[in-house]
């Protein structure tokens, strides 16, 4: 589809963002051809209000329903700009309103307990390097060897909207990387493979988000705890704002367009701090 080569091309979308806009899509056309209509000139509003009535009879959850608004916002606002459509007929939907939940944190014990416990050099550096850079997985798992300075102790990763940022990370994430990269190194050997990836599996295929996904939830094991890679990262955040870290520096290490999101962990932050208040004068 043409739109979605614009949106990877002119807006830089992650390759998962442009798979769940081209699902939303093609759920779109189904709905419309079951509604007999064939030509992308005869769509009308009356057609998209009873697309959206039908996802919401579908007890779609609110994050799904507002991408899926902003998928067809984004689509016929591109076919006007493109002169394909002379009129929108989403152009006065509005987004559900969708409440802030606080993000989950883990406590810089529970990372610790995480850290200290019997890891395989691989998965010891994930977790250090996710939560040493506060990572999306998606950015874990594409990072290249010309991604990482060890001594300048630095990474360099892409996220979305092909936005490149440069992270600091600490003595713990570097030492962790490079006892793995001696194992990465045999991987390569035993394998007779060569890849830019760091993070790899066993048979020397660059690691998968479900992979990290399995590692990380099972290690939320030795806390008692459900834990994802996300949590990692908003632990992350939320340590730095706790020992006094800017809003807008941790804004620009997340990769946040928009310092309101960033805003979330100030929020967690100051929770945290009652918790602990209210702990010790009980």
């Amino acid at each position: 589809m043409e739109y979605l080569e614009f949106l990877e091309v002119e807006r830089g979308l992650a390759q998962n963002t442009l798979e769940a806009y081209n699902r939303d899509m093609i759920q779109f056309f189904d709905f419309i051809e079951a509604q007999n209509v064939s030509d992308i000139n005869q769509i009308k509003r009356i057609h998209i209000n009873l697309y959206l009535k039908f996802l919401k009879e579908n007890n779609l959850a609110p994050t799904s329903l507002s991408r899926k608004i902003a998928s067809l916002k984004g689509f016929f606002s591109w076919l006007n700009s493109m002169q394909k459509l002379n009129y929108n007929p989403t152009l006065s939907i509005e987004q559900p309103k969708l409440s802030q939940k606080l993000p989950k944190v883990l406590s810089s014990e529970e990372v610790s307990t995480i850290l200290k416990s019997k890891l395989s050099k691989r998965d010891k550096a994930i977790i250090e390097v996710i939560y040493a850079a506060g990572l999306r997985v998606s950015e874990l798992c594409g990072l290249k060897m010309t991604n990482i300075d060890l001594n300048s102790r630095f990474v360099r990763c892409v996220g979305k909207g092909s936005k490149e940022r440069i992270i600091p990370i600490g003595n713990m994430a570097v030492k962790a990387v490079k006892s793995y990269l001696k194992e990465r190194d045999y991987i390569l050997k035993k394998n007779q493979i060569q890849t830019p990836f760091i993070f790899l599996r066993e048979n020397g295929k660059q690691i998968t988000r479900s992979d990290v996904y399995l590692i990380v939830k099972n290690l939320g094991k030795l806390i008692n705890k459900e834990i994802t890679p996300h949590i990692l990262r908003h632990s992350f955040a939320t340590h730095l704002l706790e020992n006094g870290a800017d809003l807008r520096v941790v804004q620009e290490l997340l990769g946040h367009s928009d310092v309101s999101t960033t805003q979330l962990y100030t929020h967690v932050s100051k929770k945290r701090l009652k918790e602990i208040y209210f702990a010790i004068n009980q």
